[in-house]
């Protein structure tokens, strides 16, 4: 574990918090001075992100870097204790990139901004935390933290059934976490030593029955948040009533934190249960594909219709954490903060639409592009990124997932045919269901009652500086998946080979095969040589 030369990631995970409870003493009328103060917060919290991951973060190590510890509760071994590693580091740098931007499109909120901006912050905050920290109660807290601001956020600024959308986004969230504390508690006690600390706590010996035990615990936890079928019913109605800026923390980070969480505790803590229970985790995953892609098809309301197109796509993080492969594994990741990207831009190009047609019914929609051509084409283009155009961060993904599926030798190869056509199928339904969605939206006749009501007024400078700033990186990692894969190739390399040592067909087939000669450096280097070039 590399220890930082400066407290960054405490900085990091402070500075938005400090910041946002300076606001309600901020002189304010119009809301002005408040919604500029925290986008300077936002853009110096990031700026401080990118400093520490250029001059600390080692593409080439596995290891925890940027580590911080400090003593809390001694006779508990209860530490604050941060660090990132290629799990949480790409992660870190999406929560504050797709933060900002939330920021920025807040700019309309008008109603309580000190509150609003406030919740935003302290959020901001949480959301790194929960990335950062190395101890499991204090992970805990973070996840807990996380929820009170998108519950609020949800219930006053919210859309007309907001209240019941919030109740059932704490019901499931916090019903969830008590696993969370549950299992926490049964690992930290386990044994002799009693820690909270997640490297301690992944390197003792527990048996096969308390591992699975303990898997299925997190594992309903972080369904919720992924979230999978059927744990999923919170995310159509929180999306249903959600703002355009909690529209991107929903989908850019909350959906990833569930992700995150999987790799690192379920996967990464208990490779022994996670290789009995990949298979089901694989089944799961075709589920959310299919189903999620159907119901988003039969969607009327705008809103409700990407949600389930969110849910369709996270399935594909599934797969690829249970591949038991090194490139299904990059592919969950890269999927996760592919999606992040594609999801943030496409629900606030819907909040866009909304604020000028003011309906979600497709059916009430119709020829908008000849008045609104910039946000037609923003819309398209994201879209495209959605279906996994190639070019777009979504189908390398994608594909990295499918490829590493296809080719693991962890599973049968008739269950493999049968899978990756299933999961084919659900991408074939996404163009389908998008495609659709566009054409009603903005083709065919022009919805007159629309027109003449709405003042239909085409995009703004600022919404098409954040499609600009999300389609950057979207495009970019299409063309070249390298500027995000060697972030964490390090550690899904590492984090695969645990995995598969785990697996008891790879062990049986290992011991079967004849042992290796020995070779000395110069033939060595004659046999790879060639690889390598």
């Amino acid at each position: 574990m590399l220890t930082a030369s400066f407290p960054w990631l405490t900085t990091i995970i402070l500075l938005p918090i400090v910041a946002a409870l300076a606001l309600p003493i901020i002189p304010d009328k119009d809301g002005k001075t408040v919604r500029w103060y925290s986008l300077i917060v936002a853009v110096v919290d990031f700026l401080l992100i990118i400093t520490a991951f250029y001059k600390e973060y080692d593409f080439s190590s596995s290891e925890m870097q940027l580590m911080e510890r400090y003593s809390w509760v001694p006779q508990l071994d209860l530490n604050w204790s941060v660090g990132a590693d290629g799990l949480s580091m790409p992660l870190i740098i999406l929560t504050g990139f797709i933060t900002t931007l939330a920021v920025l499109a807040s700019w309309p909120v008008t109603f309580k901004p000190k509150l609003f901006f406030f919740l935003l912050l302290s959020m901001y905050g949480a959301q790194i935390a929960v990335f950062a920290v190395q101890d499991m109660l204090v992970f805990f807290l973070a996840w807990e933290l996380e929820l009170i601001p998108v519950y609020l956020l949800l219930s006053i600024w919210g859309g007309k059934k907001r209240l019941y959308a919030a109740t059932k986004f704490i019901l499931y969230t916090a019903g969830g976490s008590l696993f969370i504390l549950v299992a926490a508690l049964a690992l930290a006690f386990y044994g002799g030593d009693v820690t909270f600390d997640m490297h301690a706590l992944g390197l003792k010996n527990y048996t096969q029955t308390f591992q699975i035990w303990i898997y299925v615990a997190f594992f309903i936890a972080y369904a919720v948040k992924l979230p999978v079928i059927p744990f999923h019913t919170w995310l159509p109605d929180a999306h249903g009533e959600a703002t355009a800026p909690v529209h991107m923390l929903l989908a850019g980070i909350l959906l990833k934190m569930g992700g995150y969480a999987f790799i690192r505790m379920n996967a990464e803590m208990l490779p022994g249960a996670h290789a009995q229970i990949a298979p089901i985790l694989i089944v799961l995953g075709v589920v959310n594909i299919i189903y999620a892609a159907l119901t988003s098809f039969a969607q009327r309301n705008l809103k409700r219709k990407i949600a389930y197109s969110s849910i369709s796509h996270m399935g594909f993080v599934l797969i690829g954490i249970a591949s038991f492969t090194d490139l299904g594994m990059s592919g969950a990741v890269l999927q996760m903060v592919s999606h992040g990207l594609i999801g943030a831009s496409l629900f606030f190009l819907v909040g866009a639409t909304y604020d000028r047609t003011h309906t979600l019914i497709l059916s009430e929609m119709g020829g908008v592009a000849q008045k609104m051509p910039k946000i037609f084409s923003m819309f398209t283009v994201c879209s495209m990124a959605s279906l996994a155009l190639p070019g777009m961060s979504g189908f390398v993904a994608e594909l990295m997932v499918f490829v590493g599926f296809a080719t693991s030798d962890a599973y049968a190869t008739p269950f493999k045919v049968v899978i990756v056509i299933l999961a084919a199928i659900g991408v074939i339904l996404t163009p389908v269901y998008l495609l659709s969605m566009l054409r009603e939206i903005f083709y065919g006749p022009e919805n007159q009652e629309l027109v003449e009501e709405q003042q239909l007024i085409d995009a703004e400078p600022r919404e098409i500086f954040i499609i600009a700033c999300l389609l950057v990186p979207i495009i970019g990692i299409g063309f070249y998946p390298k500027l995000l894969t060697q972030i964490y190739d390090a550690k899904t390399v590492q984090l695969t080979a645990r995995l598969r040592d785990a697996v008891p067909t790879l062990i049986a087939n290992r011991a079967k095969q004849p042992p290796v000669a020995m070779l000395n450096p110069v033939e060595m280097e004659a046999q790879t040589a060639p690889i390598l070039r």
